[in-house]
This record gives structure tokens, C-alpha cells and sequence, in this order.
């Protein structure tokens, strides 16, 4: 079997290896035939994939397209990253054998379920926040000392610190806050 220069060299050198802690969103795939297995973590800012690491198990190509699937899609927007196809990741590695083509399916899969993953969190996110009353307001607490919120101004009555909430997933960060440190999001409502 004869793998490309490319192949070789994400195998031997994998790019973006490893796990995100709160990843923004996760996709895991697999093949029972063959056994490898694809699990994709991206974080999200300004609807662009600003971080991507994978974790796999499988053949050197499973392992090279995980490597080059992440290559691909940092940076990019989320509708271009669901854009990639197993036929662009297997272009790029300048090809792979016929009876491991099923590999770059793979983890563009991954990467798909990712993105189909980190939107579902989203969503789920802004309709809970949608719903929320003053008296589930008045039931949280300050995500800096754990004391209680007071009215609608959102104030810590514990620290006495000036709270806000995140436009993109509703949750409390300081009011001065230029980006939220849960989602990665820069427009916060004041």
C-alpha cells in the first residue's frame, strides 16, 4: 500500500492531537468494520471554528486524515467547515488508497457532528435563556463567588459585583466584560 508524502507526514507529525476542556462542541464517529474511531472538539468564536483537536483510533490514514481534517477546518466559518467533503480531505493528502477512502469520511464526519453538536448547544442555550422569569433570576448565583443575584440589575449581592448576561449563551459574566468567557462571544448585553 502506498500513501502520498502528505500522508506520511500527518501520520508521523499529527496536527491539533488531543482534547478541549468545555469543548464548545464534540463529534464522534465510527466504523465497525474496520474499528477506527474519530472523536472531533472545536471551540467556536464569532462563528468561526477558533480551535480544533481530534483524538483517534485507527490505521495511519484514519490517523493523517484526523490531522489534515483539523488542518482544514480552523479558521474556518462554520457553514464553510461543514462545506468539506471526504473527496477535498482526500485531495488534500494528494490521495489515499481506494480500500482507505472510507477514512476521510470519517472524519469529515467528525468534524460535521462537531459543528451539528456545538449548534444544538447553542440553540438549547437560547431558548432556555429565552424563558428564563425574574424568579429563576433571582435564583442564581454570581459565577465568581457562588452568593446570590440580586433584582433585575443582576448585582452580586455577595462581591457586589455588576453582572451581565451573554448575548450568544445567556450566561452571567462581568458587566465590563468585552468577551464572554464561556462561549468566546464579544457583544454582551448591558
Amino acid at each position: 500500500m502506498i500513501y502520498s508524502e502528505k500522508v506520511m507526514d500527518h501520520f508521523q507529525n499529527p496536527r491539533n492531537v488531543g482534547t478541549i476542556e468545555n469543548a464548545d462542541g464534540v463529534g464522534k464517529v465510527g466504523n465497525p468494520v474496520c474499528g477506527d474511531m474519530m472523536e472531533f472538539y472545536i471551540k467556536v468564536k464569532d462563528d468561526r471554528i477558533d480551535d480544533v483537536k481530534f483524538k483517534t483510533f485507527g490505521c495511519g490514514a484514519a490517523i493523517a486524515v484526523s490531522s489534515m481534517v483539523s488542518e482544514m477546518a480552523k479558521g474556518r466559518t462554520l457553514d464553510e467547515a461543514m462545506a468539506i467533503t471526504n473527496d477535498d480531505v482526500a485531495k488534500e493528502l494528494d490521495g489515499l488508497p481506494k480500500n482507505k477512502l472510507h477514512c476521510s469520511n470519517l472524519g469529515a464526519d467528525a468534524l460535521h457532528e462537531a459543528i451539528k453538536n456545538y449548534r444544538e448547544k447553542k440553540q438549547a442555550s437560547k431558548e432556555e435563556g429565552g424563558t428564563k422569569d425574574q424568579e429563576d433570576r433571582e435564583k442564581c448565583t454570581c459565577p465568581y463567588c457562588e452568593g446570590p443575584i440580586e433584582g433585575l440589575e443582576e448585582v452580586c449581592a455577595k462581591c457586589q459585583v455588576e453582572l451581565a448576561r451573554c448575548d450568544a449563551c445567556g450566561e452571567l459574566l462581568r458587566n465590563e466584560a468585552t468577551e464572554c468567557p464561556h462561549c468566546g462571544a464579544t457583544k454582551v448585553r448591558v
